[in-house]
């Protein structure tokens, strides 16, 4: 990991490889931070290619981008390892299921996550936003606001998936999944070999207590559901899910469908905002002329932002989409190629792992200026569709990115209007990658509450 100085204006950052690793080296690697497997030359070319026990290609071509994730989706289905690494957990839902599995399971889940659907759970939002405000008012010294956002963004998926069910026990899922992550979610040498996954992977077999907790616990929730004729108030996330069908076909989830997309819904929905939040308020820290404009515009509502607040917070959109530009929470995904193809003029063969290091894209030099710098008012004007993933693109982009996005404005306008954030010398946090770009060690900064 790489810290500069303020005055160079470029926040931390990966160090990136000068090389491509073996075997070994990119096992050992991968369990410390996948995203150092990128080496710095994939910021500066279109596509790289080498075999590390597999072949591989790195692209970072938009247009190549188009083609695997638009127009020859099925031919790129997602990889072996993503595979190996997510169904245990969440099975063959939404996001790991293909072809016509996952083309009914979006069908079906798509009207959940409509903009009316979404709008009207930013009530939930701007509550854990102002929940937050009161625990950081009784904050001394130093906080990890990596911790605060977990904890805000948790409370909002567990209410606008449970409604704030009492028998939902929030902090047991919680710890189970961490538990999960932070063993199952490392890659092993027998990854990077593409060894079957029915070969035991300790790691797994390790996590296999939090496993079960955490679906004995999303299988409870959805039978008590399924016992109440009727519930008061707008409906939530499981209630749409288990009303949810084909419209096509009529099909409607099984239990275990119902059990591995809550669960997905769950972990996503909170981990990938919580991560976007904290390093926004690093950004916000890091740079102080920035975190003023953003106060001044989110004071000048009427009140806590809501839904109805979104258009006239540009400058925080824009910082939310510059950090998920420089930390995307996907950072690096990967395809396994089912079809000969030709990207960059590079033969692809079946069986290639197509990598597409977000991380590298996002900093490219050929497609940004200055791609290591924080510059919010980059997003002044609409960059290139496919230089900017962060939700990915196409038939699979993430069906819940407006909810991602509006949870990401509402609880960021209420925090800056609230307080003020400040880096604490030498305490800089390091992006690290295990399944999603976490700050290693947290996100401490000083906070003050505004007058």
């Amino acid at each position: 990991m790489e810290a500069t100085a303020n005055a160079t204006r470029e926040p931390v950052k990966v160090r990136l490889n000068r090389q491509i690793l073996g075997v070994v080296g990119t096992a050992m690697t991968a369990r410390r931070n996948v995203l150092e497997l990128i080496p710095d030359i994939a910021t500066r070319q279109p596509i790289l290619s080498g075999k590390t026990g597999i072949r591989f290609h790195m692209v970072m071509d938009p247009e190549s981008l188009r083609v695997i994730l638009k127009e020859r989706v099925d031919d790129y289905p997602k990889s072996v390892t993503t595979k190996l690494l997510l169904n245990p957990a969440i099975g063959d839902s939404l996001f790991v299921a293909e072809g016509a599995h996952w083309r009914w399971q979006r069908r079906a889940v798509a009207p959940a996550f409509a903009h009316r659907h979404v709008t009207a759970l930013a009530p939930v939002m701007t509550a854990a936003a102002e929940a937050a405000c009161r625990r950081l008012e009784t904050a001394k010294g130093p906080v990890d606001i990596f911790a605060e956002t977990i904890a805000a963004t948790f409370e909002v998926i567990s209410d606008v998936t449970l409604s704030g069910d009492s028998d939902f026990d929030r902090d047991a899922v919680h710890h189970a999944i961490e538990g999960y992550l932070s063993q199952a979610a490392k890659l092993s040498v027998l990854d990077i070999l593409g060894v079957p996954g029915w070969v035991p992977r300790p790691g797994r077999l390790f996590s296999r207590g939090s496993l079960g907790q955490m679906k004995r616990i999303a299988d409870k929730a959805i039978a008590d559901r399924a016992k109440v004729a009727a519930k008061d108030g707008p409906p939530d996330l499981l209630d749409l899910l288990l009303d949810a069908s084909d419209p096509e076909t009529d099909r409607a989830m099984t239990r275990d469908e119902l059990r591995d997309n809550l669960l997905t819904f769950i972990v996503a929905g909170h981990e990938t905002t919580a991560l976007t939040l904290a390093w926004a308020l690093y950004l916000c820290a890091f740079d102080p002329k920035v975190q003023e404009a953003a106060a001044t515009e989110a004071r000048a509502l009427d009140g806590p932002a809501t839904a109805d607040d979104l258009g006239r917070l540009p400058l925080i959109t824009r910082i939310v989409n510059e950090t998920l530009r420089l930390y995307p929470p996907a950072a690096l995904i990967s395809r396994t190629a089912q079809k000969p193809d030709r990207l960059c003029g590079r033969e692809i063969l079946p069986g290639d792992t197509v990598m597409l290091p977000i991380y590298a894209l996002h900093r490219h030099h050929l497609l940004w200026d200055q791609p290591d710098s924080f510059d919010p008012d980059r997003f002044l004007t609409t960059p290139d569709r496919y230089a900017f993933l962060p939700f990915g693109s196409g038939p699979r982009i993430c069906v819940g990115a407006s909810f991602a996005l509006q949870e990401a404005v509402i609880i960021l306008a209420t925090l800056l209007a609230r307080f003020r954030f400040t880096a604490i010398p030498r305490r800089n946090p390091e992006p690290r990658m295990i399944l999603t770009l976490r700050p290693h060690g947290g996100v401490w900064l000083k906070v003050e509450a505004r007058p």
